[in-house]
């Protein structure tokens, strides 16, 4: 399963303010927002486009639009707060919401809503949620995608553990990538990605 660091220093500069404890909730939302602008757009690289002519003020241009707009599936709660951000690039797109809870004995997703068409057929998908941790999450979300017939999908997410990766590297999604920001060291005994940035949502929304 290919996986897409994104090197880049605005890049680097935004996930420091994420991974900085003295960061106030408005300024990790802030962060968080224009993060997933950046790595929604490395994620949008490869979209296929059709060529077209625009006229300009002084004449005719060759021009390219995309063939078709992704579907944004943000993973409740936390991936909500990225969603903006992947709407500024893609104000046309579509969204689709999948809701999971952590089970936190088990570390297993609990799934509370789930909004997606019924027939993809084929389009691509861009799944956001800013932690890879145990890849739970993530693997659920796949499957269901799998299920409504999407083709190609990228999970963009602020952070990767080893382990996540590695879930998903044995769950065989040759159609998947991942666009990441960096990959971290480790899960910790809770299932939290080690240094990380803690609970994305909990510094978002509250912890409740």
């Amino acid at each position: 399963m290919p996986t897409l660091l994104v090197d880049h220093p605005l890049v680097a500069h935004r996930l420091a303010t994420l991974r900085d404890s003295a960061t106030d909730r408005p300024n990790f939302r802030a962060a968080l927002d224009e993060l997933a602008s950046l790595l929604v757009y490395e994620a949008c690289r490869s979209l296929p486009v059709d060529s077209a002519t625009v006229t300009t003020p002084v004449g005719e241009a060759p021009a390219k639009r995309l063939s078709a707009t992704p579907i944004l599936v943000p993973v409740l709660r936390a991936g909500l707060g990225m969603l903006n951000g992947a709407l500024r690039l893609l104000p046309e797109a579509e969204v689709g919401f999948v809701g999971l809870k952590r089970d936190e004995l088990t570390l297993l997703p609990d799934s509370y809503v789930t909004t997606l068409p019924h027939e993809l057929a084929g389009r691509t998908a861009l799944v956001l949620d800013p932690m890879l941790a145990t890849g739970g999450s993530a693997l659920h979300t796949l499957r269901l995608l799998e299920r409504c017939g999407a083709g190609r999908v990228s999970l963009c997410c602020v952070l990767a553990a080893p382990e996540g990766l590695a879930a998903l590297d044995e769950a065989d999604f040759d159609h998947v990538e991942v666009v990441t920001a960096a990959v971290d060291s480790h899960l910790n005994e809770v299932g939290f990605i080690v240094p990380g940035l803690g609970d994305a949502g909990d510094r978002q929304f509250g912890d409740y």
